[in-house]
């Protein structure tokens, strides 16, 4: 795999970030003459592939987009159906994810979410909290205009309480606010299912990623898939808005 450098200019192999717009479960599903659900399960089952395949190909940090903030405008039985898929990935994969040494964090905003979800989401951050092999970053009722809304609130109320000077505010500033806080910039972002639009991911946090934009469904998203989206990476030229002499 070619080498490439980071913004730093640290040299690298490979994307350390992935972030995956998971799409075409329902199209998947509909192809095989199956409710979307069913395709939304073989979805589920998918994750588990890519998760176990990040360590060999060098990435680090894995970052899914499993529910937006507009997907809340799909039926009310295939939103169900989501919540309580979401529901039986946490309780069925938790004990796996802590003994492969999978660290799991939930992104976005979970006040429109239950009560016993939203118990799953913090009790699965807690029991993978010491894991460092592979960071896997769930955005799950997550918009990035959302997520970018709620930082500034947060920067704006630090300032009206005088703990922030807005004079030292700059692009640095914004991300301690983000909910990827923690987490690298994503180097590569996957969408799947022939679709080519961003659809509200990792707005700011993508400003300087490479895309790739596939024909392939999720549920047919293998590790093979996955090693070939890697590989593309490592031969392209990032120069981040500079020009190697």
């Amino acid at each position: 795999m070619a080498k490439t450098s980071d913004s730093s200019g640290t040299e690298q192999r490979g994307p350390r970030h992935v972030a995956i717009i998971m799409d075409g479960n329902g199209r998947w599903a509909t192809q095989r003459g199956r409710p979307r659900l069913f395709g939304h399960h073989a979805g589920a089952k998918r994750v588990r592939e890519i998760v176990e395949a990040c360590p060999d190909l060098g990435v680090k940090y894995l970052t899914i987009f499993a529910f937006s903030t507009e997907n809340w405008k799909r039926t009310q039985v295939e939103v169900a159906g989501l919540m309580s898929l979401f529901r039986r990935y946490i309780t069925k994969e938790a004990r796996a994810l802590k003994e492969e040494g999978v660290r799991v964090r939930f992104i976005g905003d979970r006040v429109k979410l239950d009560a016993k979800l939203i118990k799953l989401m913090d009790d699965l951050e807690e029991l993978t909290s010491e894991n460092d092999r592979v960071h896997l970053t769930i955005a799950l009722n997550y918009g990035g205009r959302d997520e970018v809304a709620r930082a500034t609130k947060r920067l704006a109320q630090d300032v009206a309480a005088g703990r922030l000077d807005p004079e030292s505010v700059d692009e640095e500033t914004l991300p301690r606010y983000l909910d990827t806080f923690v987490l690298p910039d994503p180097d590569l972002v996957i969408r799947t299912s022939g679709e080519a639009r961003i659809s509200n991911f990792l707005l700011w946090q993508s400003a300087y990623a490479e895309y790739e934009f596939i024909d392939t469904l999720w549920p047919d998203f293998t590790e093979k898939v996955f090693a070939g989206l890697i590989g593309n990476y490592g031969a392209r030229d990032r120069r981040f808005g500079g020009v190697k002499t």
